[in-house]
Order: C-alpha cells, then structure tokens, then sequence
C-alpha cells in the first residue's frame, strides 16, 4: 500500500532542506508503516524547552537550520510511539537517502554517521548502537522518530 503525505504533514516541511524534504517525500512512497511529519523547523525557544525537559540533548539542534524532521508512525488510524516500528520507517527512510543522495542520521543509532553506509537493516543499527553505549557504561539516546542531514 502507498502511503501520502497529508496537508499538515507538508506544512511542517515548510522550511526544510530541500534534500531533507525529497527524502521524506520518497520514504512515504516506500514505507511500510504510515507516517507524518510532526516538526521540521524548530525555534531556538522550542529546543530551549526540549532541553529543559530533556527530550533533546543540545541547544545545537539540526531543526533550527531546517536539517532535521521528526515523524510520528501510524498504524492503521492509531498513532504509535513503539519503537521497532520506527526501523521499519528508518528502513523506508535508508532506501529514500540512497535514492535521493543525501546522507542521513538516524536518532536511534547515533554513532552512524551516515545510514546509507550501513550493511543491514535499521533495526541492527538501533541494537548495535545500544550494545555500544551499554559497551561504553553510557545510556542510549534513543530519538526513533528524528532524521538529520549529516554534514
């Protein structure tokens, strides 16, 4: 089944890197699991309040650029915070980056520079990196809903 963007989750790519917005476009079209677009363009008060209540680490967000998005996973008219359905979308998400040509970085599997590069599926990447934190004596930061253009 192909799944669209609606008009909202459009207006929240209003903003946002053309390359960023091109991947989401093409991940939509390949997906398995429906999704939106919740935020694009953050504002330096709306990352001041994310961190504050620490559903983000840095001041130094990716959203105030324009170079990150945040999507919501749907399943069926129910929306869904699991994360093993998000590696379905970061799969959608990998095969749009390497079709469209932008180098991406997942919020669940931060120590990949570049998901394009990874021999796997994204579930892999997301156990890989908790094995390294857990690795390291580190809690994971795990953000399944946020992708980022890395430069």
């Amino acid at each position: 089944m192909a799944f669209k963007l609606s008009n909202r989750s459009k207006k929240n790519l209003e903003g946002v890197d053309e390359r960023l917005v091109a991947v989401v476009e093409y991940a939509i079209e390949v997906t398995k699991v429906d999704f939106a677009v919740i935020e694009g363009i953050r504002t330096t008060q709306r990352q001041r309040e994310l961190v504050a209540s620490g559903a983000s680490q840095t001041m130094n967000s990716k959203h105030i650029k324009g170079h990150a998005v945040d999507l919501m996973a749907y399943i069926g008219n129910r929306v869904s915070w699991e994360l093993n359905i998000y590696d379905d979308i970061a799969d959608a998400v990998k095969l749009a980056a390497i079709e469209v040509g932008v180098p991406i970085k997942w919020g669940a599997a931060w120590h990949i520079p570049d998901i394009r590069s990874w021999d796997g599926t994204m579930q892999d990447a997301l156990d890989n990196y908790i094995d390294l934190r857990r690795s390291q004596g580190r809690r994971a930061f795990i953000d399944g809903p946020h992708f980022e253009i890395s430069e």
